[in-house]
C-alpha cells in the first residue's frame, strides 16, 4: 500500500462515523500530513455542520500551522466549490495554503463534477485524484446512484428456510435470528425507506423500525396496484430519497427484479425447513457474491450486480 492509499484508508474510516448524521449529504472524511506525520483530520458529522476539510482544519493545533504550506490534504470526496449550507472547501484550502491536495473520487453532484478540482489547479495546488477510488465511490453508493441514475439505492432483502421458503404455507414465519435481527435493524437506521408490498402489508402489518437498534426509522413504503413501480421509484427520488429497503413478498422482490431495480441483495437462509410455502425469489443471473457470514446457525449473503 502507497502513502497515499494509506492516508486515504484513513479517510475512510473517518468518513464512515457519518453514515446517519450527514444524509443526505454523502460521508467524507479528510486527513492533513506534514513531513510524514498526520496534524489534522476530520469528517463530516452532520448535515448543514461543517465539511471534512473544515473539520481537519480545525483541529490542526496552533504549533501545527506553519506545517500547513508544506502539506497534503487527503479528502476521499472533490471538495466542494459551490456555497450551499456552508461555504465553498475549495476556497479553504486554497486559503490555508497546503501544497498537495489527493482526491479519492471526484463528486457527481451537479453542482460540482470536477469544479472542485479545477478551482484548486487554477490556484496552482498540485491535485491527484483516483485514489482508492472504487472504495470512495462504495462508501457513498447511495449518493452516486441518486444523483447518477436519478433513483434511490435499492436493497432487495429477504429470509428463507434451509429449503427455499419464505413462509409456512403462506403463513408469516420467524426465520431470523436475535443478531440477524439486530442487523436488519442496524440496516433499517442506515437507509432513507423500507418498501413492503399490500399483500405483506395486509397480512403480517409489520412494523418495520429500527426498535432493536439506535437511529432514526425509515420511511415506511407500501407497493400497491395503484402505484406502478418506475412511478413510485421516481416519486422516491423527488423525495430526496437515496436508498430504500424492499422487504415485501415474492411478487414484490420479483417486480423489482425483473425490472432491473436492483442494486444490492441480501439473503438470510436458515435452518429451518418447512414441507410447503411460497418459494424464496430467483437470484438474478448477474449477481457477484459480496460476503458470506454466519450468525449462529443462519447464513446471510450479501450480493451485488456483476455490471456494478
Amino acid at each position: 500500500m502507497s502513502e497515499d492509499e494509506k492516508y486515504m484508508q484513513r479517510c475512510l474510516q473517518l468518513a464512515a462515523n457519518g453514515i446517519q448524521g450527514a444524509r443526505p449529504n454523502p460521508m467524507v472524511g479528510a486527513v492533513i500530513v506534514a513531513n510524514g506525520r498526520i496534524i489534522g483530520e476530520g469528517y463530516h458529522v452532520r448535515c448543514g455542520q461543517g465539511h471534512a476539510e473544515v473539520n481537519a482544519f480545525a483541529s490542526v493545533r496552533p504549533e501545527d500551522e506553519p506545517l500547513l504550506k508544506d502539506a497534503t490534504i487527503y479528502v476521499s470526496l472533490e471538495p466542494c466549490s459551490h456555497y450551499g449550507k456552508t461555504p465553498p472547501c475549495a476556497d479553504l484550502i486554497i486559503k490555508k495554503g497546503v501544497r498537495r491536495v489527493v482526491v479519492g473520487t471526484i463528486d457527481p453532484f451537479a453542482e460540482v463534477q470536477g469544479r472542485g478540482i479545477k478551482k484548486l489547479q487554477d490556484a496552482g495546488i498540485e491535485v491527484t485524484v483516483g485514489v482508492l477510488e472504487k472504495e470512495c465511490q462504495w462508501l457513498n453508493r447511495r449518493f452516486f446512484t441518486y444523483h447518477s441514475k436519478h433513483r434511490p439505492y435499492i436493497i432487495l432483502k429477504w429470509a428463507q428456510t434451509a429449503n427455499g421458503f419464505i413462509d409456512d404455507h403462506g403463513k408469516a414465519l420467524q426465520i431470523s435470528n436475535e443478531q440477524t435481527q439486530m442487523l436488519s435493524h442496524q440496516l433499517r437506521a442506515e437507509e432513507d425507506a423500507i418498501l413492503v408490498g399490500h399483500t405483506t402489508d395486509a397480512r403480517e402489518h409489520p412494523q418495520l423500525t429500527v426498535r432493536h437498534w439506535h437511529g432514526p426509522n425509515p420511511k415506511r413504503v407500501v407497493l400497491t396496484h395503484q402505484r406502478p413501480l418506475p412511478q413510485l421509484i421516481d416519486d422516491l427520488y423527488q423525495q430526496g430519497i437515496q436508498s430504500l429497503i424492499v422487504e415485501g413478498g415474492r411478487q414484490t422482490h420479483e417486480l423489482f427484479i425483473q425490472a432491473g431495480l436492483w442494486d444490492e441483495i441480501r439473503v438470510e437462509t436458515g435452518s429451518v425447513t418447512v414441507s410447503d410455502g411460497t418459494r424464496a425469489p430467483q437470484l438474478p443471473a448477474n449477481v457477484l457474491l459480496l460476503s458470506q457470514e454466519m450468525y449462529g446457525s443462519n447464513t446471510l449473503c450479501r450480493y451485488t450486480s456483476v455490471t456494478s
